[in-house]
């Protein structure tokens, strides 16, 4: 998703043409729960929130962001609704709901499909314009706004729980009461956690999250966000992130669960799970929106919005199954991607959008699109010849149900008049309205379209920090110890320098706080406390403040105190350097050469040409930069990826030896920019050599493997066999170790084989001196691929069964897989 840069000009265009006076919400909200439910006309709900009152329209504001000065002490605890049960998924449309979408006029419907972003009902002074509101719901019966106001054009740079709860229960009354009087829903991009509210307790990015191999922080992060987003007011969160991290230079690799499609499915299926849970009845969870559908990640030159080259069988093979298991996991709605797929624009595609997505995959839930993408298939991509004919395409080829416009009536006015003239039957707009009407019913808005403001105090709940700290204390990854650098002594004395030791928004990256985190004159204070540093971790740790210098900015433009480093160097026992980098988001991330900064680099090289005494860097990073000769000048590195506000903390105990890092890559740390694009999947002849493997990383602990047992020595179909491993650490820490369990098929007809395919893992606790039996399921379904007749099927071939490569373990048995190549497993 992606936000325009002129705040106002959509804003201004409707005052113009609606004669707009502003108005302000400035009446605060009652206690969460109408006192009595929705009558069956699903309009007649009691608003809690006061009328609003006018003041002077005239624009007074600055528009520089002001801190929300709302506080409150989060509770200690809280209890939730623990959902283990079956997978609630959206299904057939309700009786009640089919006659609700027959009683609405055309109108009504084409506003039920239409989303508009909250910058165009802000008024010039940061406030709600009630007038714009009304504009939209009274004159297009708009039933869905997006957006967090702290983006586009609110006087708040970061909203609290209350503020934005006022906000959208202002505009819920007005659904309420004007145009279709159906409850709006609200959209919002709670990625990894309620990101968007103050206080909303935010979690590693999607990379960090899959390099704990442990689904629970998926389902954590999920489950946490959406909580502290119904306290807003929001509904409907745009996550979570399902696409490949292919192309690692891609500005938007950190979003997502890494590279590869199992490690990615495992942790799609728990955050779906997370988000939802039992979502048609609990009302502290969200409708997810996996996206991006499909094939985002690998964008042929690396920049966000490229288009993708990519084979429909490699496709189903290997791009596919994240969603396949966000889908199986019950996602209530879909977003489809940006550009094109092998030209073809994906929204305008009737294989992608209603073929593969609904007919072969099976999803039933409400579609959207992402922002503008339709208009701008006129506007941006040259495949309509204007934004008319870009709406009659989606509309005719596609199943969308919702248009992210975001600005304005354009998709109103033409889907009005594609119906009138003939061109797009009513069915079709029934079609899309009962889904979205269908989702709004699920998440009960018609019986409490309000915010829950008893949630509000669950906000920042130290039980949810240290849910995200405990993901970071499993996501940190050790790439390199030699001399045995790590871990600290508290004992040591250890100079800390460079941009990332002592900053808490390029710990958390693009959305965060705002789409492209904090501004440099927003800064650290724009937290207000909710955060932490990796300093203030340390310094929690040794009960003082260590020496620490900056060294240089965090774009690598000047360098600052480095005669008083390289002083300080000499009388150091060690030295951390964090080098990463600055907060980004979609295109305003795209660059074209991985390396890191030079000036952070030649910061270390200064430091290594002054001394001999240990040195380790720490990277906190959205995507793998290049580290050109670093490693071989310094003792041990850390990758923290982007550990999230909270994130500080962990880092350091990992680097004193509190914690054990357990963290592993979840995608293949690229070692120049020819390697950015290599995958562990990538055909076997291929040369794989990145800096560091998929799946590698060290712990503090002397961890061994026996060799595996298989139960039988061939593979068939329907008869799975097991692949057993004992794994003993013998110290001197306890370590939670991931077991990867992965196939090589020696030869494969015709189709290359893959180098290697995930295909289990568990992360498995063990006290020092403990072994363990792990035990993995593996059958021949398993290891049937697509070919290029969009057919699932086998080549029977001894396959190599393998345990951890590229660590220590790498431990392989045989077996021999059988069956006939003519039995089809799946058809595309």
């Amino acid at each position: 998703m992606r936000y325009a840069p002129l705040l106002y000009l959509s804003q201004s265009m409707i005052a113009l043409s609606a004669g707009i006076v502003a108005v302000k919400a400035d009446g605060a909200a009652a206690a969460a729960g109408a006192d009595e439910p929705a009558s069956a006309s699903y309009s007649t709900v009691e608003a809690p929130v006061t009328s609003t009152s006018p003041y002077n329209p005239q624009c007074t504001w600055d528009g520089v962001q002001t801190l929300d000065q709302v506080f409150w002490t989060p509770k200690e605890s809280y209890t939730y609704q623990k959902y283990d049960g079956p997978v609630v998924s959206p299904g057939e449309i309700d009786a009640d709901i089919l006659a609700m979408v027959q009683s609405l006029t055309l109108e009504e419907k084409i506003g039920q499909m239409t989303q508009i972003q909250v910058g165009n009902i802000a008024d010039c002074n940061g406030n709600i314009n009630v007038t714009a509101v009304e504009w939209f719901i009274d004159t297009w019966k708009v039933g869905s706004f997006l957006e967090s106001p702290g983006n586009h054009g609110g006087k708040y740079s970061w909203y609290s729980p209350k503020e934005f709860a006022d906000f959208t229960d202002a505009i819920q009354k007005i659904a309420l009461s004007k145009g279709s009087k159906i409850p709006m829903i609200w959209g919002l991009d709670s990625v990894r956690g309620a990101n968007y509210v103050k206080g909303g307790t935010m979690f590693p990015s999607g990379t960090g999250t899959a390099a704990t191999f442990n689904p629970v922080f998926a389902h954590e992060a999920g489950r946490i966000g959406a909580k502290d987003s119904r306290a807003a007011g929001a509904h409907w969160a745009f996550g979570p992130i399902l696409d490949l991290a292919v192309n690692k230079i891609w500005s938007r690799t950190y979003e997502n669960f890494g590279e590869d499609p199992y490690l990615s499915s495992r942790m799609a299926y728990e955050s779906v799970r997370g988000y939802q849970g039992d979502y048609k009845n609990d009302r502290t969870r969200m409708a997810a929106s996996i996206k991006h559908f499909i094939a985002y990640g690998n964008p042929f030159d690396g920049s966000d919005r490229g288009d993708r080259r990519i084979a429909p069988h490699d496709l189903l093979e290997y791009y596919l199954p994240p969603f396949q298991a966000a889908v199986d996991a019950g996602a209530a709605t879909v977003m489809e991607a940006y550009s094109a797929i092998n030209q073809e624009a994906v929204a305008l595609s009737e294989y992608y959008l209603k073929r593969l997505l609904r007919d072969q995959m099976g999803f039933k839930g409400t579609m959207v699109t992402d922002w503008a993408e339709v208009n701008n298939q006129a506007l941006m991509y040259f495949t309509a010849k204007d934004v008319k004919e870009a709406n009659s395409l989606a509309l005719d080829q596609t199943s969308i149900d919702m248009m992210m416009v975001p600005y304005d009536e354009t998709f109103s006015k033409a889907a009005i008049e594609l119906v009138n003239e003939g061109v797009i039957p009513m069915s079709r707009i029934d079609e899309s309205t009962a889904r979205i009407l269908q989702l709004k019913k699920d998440l009960g808005l018609f019986e409490q379209p309000y915010a829950d403001r008893s949630l509000a105090e669950t906000v920042g709940s130290p039980q949810d920090v240290e849910a995200a700290r405990n993901a970071v204390r499993e996501s940190v990854t050790l790439l390199q110890n030699n001399n045995k650098a790590l871990p600290l002594s508290t004992n040591e004395n250890v100079l800390f320098v460079g941009p990332t030791i002592n900053t808490t928004r390029f710990m958390g990256g693009g959305w965060n706080f705002h789409w492209q985190g904090p501004t440099d004159a927003e800064g650290d204070a724009a937290y207000q406390g909710f955060g932490d540093t990796i300093l203030k971790g340390i310094e929690q740790i040794l009960g003082k403040t260590p020496e620490y210098y900056l060294g240089t900015d965090i774009h690598g433009e000047n360098y600052t105190d480095v005669k008083s480093i390289l002083k300080a160097v000499k009388k150091a026992d060690k030295i951390v350097v964090g080098l990463g980098e600055h907060s980004y988001a979609e295109e305003v991330g795209n660059i074209f050469n991985m390396t890191l900064p030079v000036k952070q680099l030649d910061l270390v090289r200064q430091i290594a040409a002054a001394t001999d005494k240990p040195i380790v860097v720490v990277l906190v990073e959205g995507r793998p930069r290049g580290l050109q000769e670093i490693p071989e000048l310094v003792d041990a590195i850390v990758d923290a990826y982007l550990p999230g506000a909270y994130g500080g903390l962990p880092v350091a105990e990992v680097l004193y030896g509190k914690t054990n890092p357990s963290g592993r890559l979840p995608i293949s740390y690229p070692a120049n920019e020819a390697t950015t694009s290599d995958t562990i999947w990538q055909p076997a002849y291929m040369s794989y050599k990145p800096r560091w493997a998929f799946g590698y990383g060290l712990g503090y602990s002397d961890i061994s493997y026996t060799n595996v047992t298989l139960s039988s020595d061939t593979l068939t179909f329907g008869a799975p066999i097991t692949a057993s491993v004992t794994v003993t650490n013998h110290g001197p820490y306890p370590q939670k170790e991931p077991v990867m369990l992965f196939t090589h098929q020696q030869y494969r007809h015709i189709y290359v084989p893959e180098l290697y395919r995930l295909r289990n893992f568990q992360k498995v606790d063990l006290a020092v001196g403990e072994s363990k039996t792990v035990t993995f399921s593996l059958s021949a379904e398993e290891l049937a691929f697509w070919d290029k007749k969009l057919q699932k099927r086998i080549e029977p071939a001894p396959v190599n069964v393998v345990i951890n490569p590229f660590t220590v373990a790498n431990i392989t048995a045989v077996v021999d897989l059988q069956g006939d190549t003519g039995h089809i497993v799946a058809q595309g």
